[in-house]
């Protein structure tokens, strides 16, 4: 590309210095001993002033496929912009004086000059230099969570060499993926690691994902001996008072990082050692984003099996990418040359239990509407995960806005709710309707909630238990809502 840069002083100088090689540059300047001084040094450049016709022929201003006017004088920029333009079509990038805007400087020219001209492209030195310091910062805080990271874990190896690390109960692709690639983190500094929940992996989309990657993920209970044996734990997207049952309150002492991106639940601190690692961002929607970000700083080589688990599970969390926030989007960036896409084909599109599909069909047919809510019951369930499915599929009925679907599995009441109405945080909604009776919480668009039976898990009668169950939680969910029965 021919690039014409008016200006050889400090700043046309170092612009020509950047692009040669890459780019046929040709500098017009005014002033006889630089322009000398600019051809010594190699350059191509035509002496002359270059607001003149003249001066503009002569350097092919005709052949140019960008004009760059590096000078700060705003008058002979505009003299500029106006003699260019009655040259030739072709895009001007500008240096921009602090002291104008682009508006301003655009609509001086055509009142000056009578005339209709644009300018393509400009550039003001305070708003580059804030940008460029603000992007430092954004570097300094990425490596700094990175940094203490790696510093909490080194200290742990000068004391042992495991680390046991836990997900949620029911692990989707973000957990699963944020948790691999920490114990490939902690593993680099010489770590023996294992990674474990203590719920069930039942949507078919998390199955495939675990057996196709290759997962080495192990399920636990409560006081299993894994707990016992391992001295450090490490929690991935998720916190001790969130969907983690497994960790007894003496486990807590172990707990030494947790990464996540949920929004912190309550009285976190005191369950927590003072010297644990926290990395807690809500303003960041997976944390698959947070783990690549750490593999970005750290320069730990990324697989294409690690690259695809991390993608995908930004991927899910983000409601494919529908909701990114700059890590997110980073992460996306940093990991997409790392992706193996016909695996990940693989994993989006597996084969549907047959158990899904018939809670999928519940949900449906035990559907109930209040305006534009459903409330849906699927009644005693083993597939805890279909009840996210089914929430999902519901939320695509036509006049539907909110949806919340629940069913009893084992000793407790699980709830999944989504929203795409704006007005409606559904996880602040959750955390009201069902905090004080179980737990309950997410994010704006979709969350979750717990409700433990108790005493009530002895009935015999299971279908009173399910009519009882659904009017307490429709009544307590729309209360929460703001929505009338009937």
């Amino acid at each position: 590309m021919r690039v014409l840069i008016l200006g050889g002083g400090a700043i046309g100088r170092s612009i020509a210095d950047s692009l040669k090689g890459e780019f046929e540059v040709i500098i017009i300047e005014k002033d006889q001993l630089r322009a000398k001084a600019l051809e010594d040094s190699g350059f191509q450049v035509v002496q002359g002033d270059f607001s003149y016709t003249a001066t503009l022929l002569k350097a092919g201003i005709d052949k140019a496929e960008l004009v760059i006017i590096a000078t700060m004088n705003v008058d002979t920029i505009k003299k500029t912009v106006y003699v260019i333009r009655t040259n030739k079509e072709v895009p001007i990038l500008t240096v921009l004086p602090d002291e104008v805007s682009l508006d301003e400087l655009v609509s001086q020219i055509n009142e000056e000059f009578e005339a209709d001209v644009r300018v393509d492209y400009a550039i003001s030195p305070r708003s580059a230099l804030k940008d460029a310091m603000v992007k430092t910062v954004m570097m300094l805080g990425e490596r700094k969570n990175a940094n203490l990271l790696v510093r909490k874990l080194k200290e742990l190896k000068s004391k042992n060499d495991s680390l046991l690390i836990v997900t949620h109960d029911n692990p989707d692709p973000d957990a699963i993926a944020s948790a691999t690639a920490l114990s490939v983190i902690a593993q680099t500094l010489g770590f023996k690691t294992q990674i474990v929940y203590g719920g069930e992996i039942t949507h078919h989309e998390n199955r495939a994902f675990v057996n196709l990657l290759g997962v080495d993920i192990r399920k636990i209970s409560r006081g299993s001996y894994e707990l016992k044996r391992y001295p450090v734990i490490a929690l991935v997207d998720c916190q001790p008072n969130g969907n983690l049952t497994i960790l007894e309150q003496g486990d807590y002492e172990k707990i030494k990082i947790l990464i996540d991106h949920h929004q912190i639940l309550q009285h976190l601190q005191e369950l927590l050692p003072d010297d644990a690692f926290l990395d807690i961002r809500p303003e960041v929607n997976s944390s698959s984003a947070i783990l690549a970000e750490y593999l970005r700083t750290l320069n730990i080589s990324v697989t294409p099996t690690l690259g695809t688990a991390l993608f995908y599970g930004i991927y899910i969390d983000t409601k494919k990418f529908s909701k990114l926030s700059h890590v997110d989007l980073k992460a996306i960036e940093f990991l997409a040359g790392k992706v193996d896409y016909e695996l990940l084909d693989k994993i989006e599109h597996p084969d549907i239990s047959t158990e899904t599909a018939e809670i999928l069909a519940k949900a449906i047919m035990n559907r109930r509407i209040y305006k534009n809510v459903v409330v849906s019951n699927v009644g005693f369930i083993t597939n805890r995960d279909a009840i996210a499915e089914s929430a999902d599929f519901l939320l695509r009925l036509e006049g539907i806005t909110t949806v919340l679907v629940f069913g009893i599995v084992d000793d407790r009441i699980e709830i999944s709710a989504r929203t795409r109405d704006v007005r409606v945080n559904i996880g602040t909604v959750l955390r009201e309707a069902f905090g004080d009776i179980g737990s309950g919480g997410g994010h704006a668009q979709s969350g979750g909630a717990r409700i433990p039976l108790g005493i009530f898990k002895l009935a015999k009668d299971k279908s009173s238990l399910l009519r009882l169950a659904e009017e307490a939680i429709t009544e307590k969910f729309l209360d929460a809502l703001k929505v009338k029965e009937g």
